[in-house]
């Protein structure tokens, strides 16, 4: 049964394509303004993003507004913040560094209650933002309605894929480029569309399929995330509000310079 409220895990689990706008900048206006030109889902990144913890409270308020699923990764090992961005609303969590089967566990423990996990019970800003009034209906529903995603970024992530994928409570395998190519490179290559990417990218997919979880991608651009759907990865993060907003500027100022 679905949550009232929530969508992303509906989304998904309909097999539908889900992209979604990435925002570091912490505006709530700017991330309402992603939900109403269309995004499905906004995700706020608290990890290398400037959002705190009372902005994200506002901007996940926001994106429910606008008409989005909310989103929020989480800094580094921080699970407890996980369970806090859920109980004020977040329909999914997007955890870095999930390098082992043990790190999956963990990000469960917190995100899911029993007895796949043991999310601690304060959902109550997640209800009334949902329009919820039967907290016994969001205890019984919320596992299957709150999405985590678990993002590879390592060769040991890489190594431990089958068994990260097979831990329960994990829907998304999201993939990272950026920290992949570093480490595949041993650091010495930054760049997301790398050969050695792609070939992850195909191990990625297959794991995700056999487990039947799903496959997840940060991409730089739309042109990279259209082509990245059509390789069956059906969580795609799009671009950046800061990206967009220089890249909106260059476009004006080009003009503007040879007018």
């Amino acid at each position: 049964m679905s949550l009232p409220g929530f969508s992303l895990a509906q989304r998904l689990v309909a097999g539908e394509t889900v992209y979604a706008g990435w925002c570091a900048l912490p505006a709530p206006i700017i991330v309402e303004t992603l939900a109403r030109e269309g995004f499905v889902a906004v995700s706020i990144d608290q990890q290398h993003g400037l959002w705190d913890t009372a902005a994200t409270v506002v901007g996940i308020a926001a994106i429910r507004q606008g008409g989005a699923a909310p989103i929020v990764r989480v800094p580094l090992g921080a699970f407890d913040v996980a369970s806090r961005v859920l109980d004020v609303g977040a329909e999914g969590v997007i955890a870095p560094m999930i390098n082992t089967a043990a790190d999956a566990r963990a990000f469960v423990a917190a995100t899911k209650y029993p007895p796949i996990g043991e999310r601690s019970w304060g959902p109550m800003r997640a209800a009334v933002l949902a329009g919820i009034a039967d907290l016994k209906l969001y205890l019984h529903e919320a596992n299957a309605n709150i999405v985590t995603l678990a993002m590879i970024e390592t060769r040991q992530a890489l190594d431990n894929l089958d068994a990260i994928a097979a831990v329960p409570g994990i829907d998304v395998l999201f993939v990272g480029p950026s920290d992949l190519s570093i480490t595949l490179s041993d650091g010495k290559v930054l760049d997301p569309h790398s050969a050695e990417v792609d070939a992850a990218l195909d191990k990625v997919i297959a794991a995700a399929n056999k487990a039947g979880k799903v496959a997840g991608l940060y991409c730089v651009n739309a042109e990279r995330a259209v082509a990245c759907a059509k390789r069956g990865i059906r969580f795609l993060a799009v671009g950046s509000d800061l990206a967009m907003l220089r890249a909106g500027a260059a476009a004006q100022l080009k003009v503007l310079k040879g007018s």
